[in-house]
């Protein structure tokens, strides 16, 4: 009979206890900076006998040493199903080199219409000029989702919710409709992290973050990751490889210190980010507020069946106000940084034009009035949530004035 200790543990404690093993902390709380180019051999036989292609075997710096295997495997250890994670110098080459690791010369790629946009200039920047076709769909529409799928269809890149408009789609039903195809489904995971969406229980097979976010969650680093089970994650690793990707010791510490809080920091953000949201929902000056976790928000119902958290990022979109109205609201903000990324513990504010990144869906979509089309980005981080609302209102008074 199994005893107690057997349980499995809950995902907030594996992040304050993967990847720390013993060979690799010795006799401290955090994994040494191993900063090294080259590893030595004991002797000539050593040399000779070489050593298995995994983590945990040293070999040479680019394959890395105690400080990146450990956060490799901590993010392992928190995507159920993964046999392994690779890790890259930023979240696009994690994009990239995923996407590359599965299709080749020929084949075509579905995307989805809202995603991230580098991914879709990679597709026109990289993938075509190597041959591979990428085609956008609705991820909204499951029936015209599975009648885009050809013979030369390898792969489908998701991502929920999607970059900039927040919608969230049926991920486990675009997953299955994909492996019944014959079609691998990677998704871009970025905004729940496996704490809020376990990618592959939930059916895909790839799952990559830009660890640049939640992960690193301090607005100083670079980095991205991969996971998948056993067969795609050798692809990815050998892919990698063959790329030369690399992410440094020291920027692999500051992720593997980001990690151990990523769960009560994206507790703390989904609480503010509701708090905020639901002000917003209840305001004059706002046609649409998108925030999955808000109850009545679009994408709610889909949220609450799939994910078991979310994070501080959400979007909204003036009711009939112009550019210059939402340049004079973003301006007058003294606690949202004007910038891109997300997912540190300052809040951030950008503005929302999706339409030109967009080729199977319109913005604003059917249904809006076209009026309604100005769209703002917050990322809500760790400042008290009554005090981003009263900088919100000054935003409001200046694009009011």
């Amino acid at each position: 009979m199994s005893g107690e200790d057997d349980r499995p543990l809950r995902p907030a404690t594996r992040v304050v206890e993967g990847g720390r093993r013993k060979e690799w902390t010795g006799a401290v709380v955090n994994p040494p900076v191993w900063r090294a180019s080259t590893h030595l051999y004991a002797d000539s036989a050593d040399l000779a006998a070489g050593r298995p292609n995994e983590d945990g075997q040293f070999y040479y710096g680019r394959r890395g040493a105690p400080t990146q295997w450990a956060l490799a495997e901590a993010l392992t250890e928190l995507e159920p199903g993964a046999a392994g994670t690779v890790l890259y110098p930023s979240g696009v080459a994690a994009i990239v080199g995923a996407l590359l690791a599965v299709l080749k010369s020929g084949d075509t790629l579905l995307m989805i219409d809202n995603a991230y946009e580098p991914s879709r200039v990679l597709a026109r920047t990289l993938l075509a000029p190597l041959g591979i076709e990428t085609r956008f769909f609705d991820p909204l529409d499951l029936d015209g989702f599975a009648a885009q799928f050809d013979d030369r269809t390898t792969a489908v890149l998701l991502e929920s919710p999607g970059s900039l408009t927040i919608e969230v789609c049926d991920v486990p039903a675009l997953a299955a409709i994909a492996r019944d195809k014959g079609a691998v489904s990677l998704l871009d995971n970025t905004w729940a992290s496996p704490l809020g969406f376990p990618a592959l229980e939930r059916g895909c097979d790839v799952a990559i973050m830009s660890l640049t976010k939640h992960v690193g969650g301090h607005s100083d680093l670079m980095m991205g990751s991969a996971a998948a089970g056993q067969t795609l994650y050798g692809r990815l690793r050998a892919k990698a490889q063959a790329m030369g990707h690399v992410v440094s010791p020291d920027d692999a510490a500051l992720a593997l210190r980001g990690l151990r809080t990523l769960a009560v920091r994206l507790e703390r953000e989904t609480s503010s980010c509701i708090e905020v949201a639901k002000h917003l929902s209840q305001h004059d000056e706002i046609a649409h507020v998108i925030c999955p976790p808000l109850e009545g928000s679009a994408g709610h119902e889909l949220w609450r069946r799939d994910f078991t958290g979310g994070c501080g990022l959400f979007s909204f979109v003036l009711k009939g106000r112009n550019e210059r109205a939402r340049a004079r609201f973003i301006d007058a903000l003294r606690l949202f940084g004007i910038g891109y990324s997300w997912g540190g513990y300052e809040s951030l504010v950008i503005p929302v034009d999706p339409a030109r990144a967009r080729s199977a869906t319109s913005w604003p979509p059917s249904g809006w009035d076209p009026a309604d089309k100005f769209g703002i980005r917050l990322s809500i981080g760790l400042e008290d949530p009554a005090d981003l609302i009263a900088d919100l209102e000054r935003g409001f008074a200046a694009m009011a004035a």
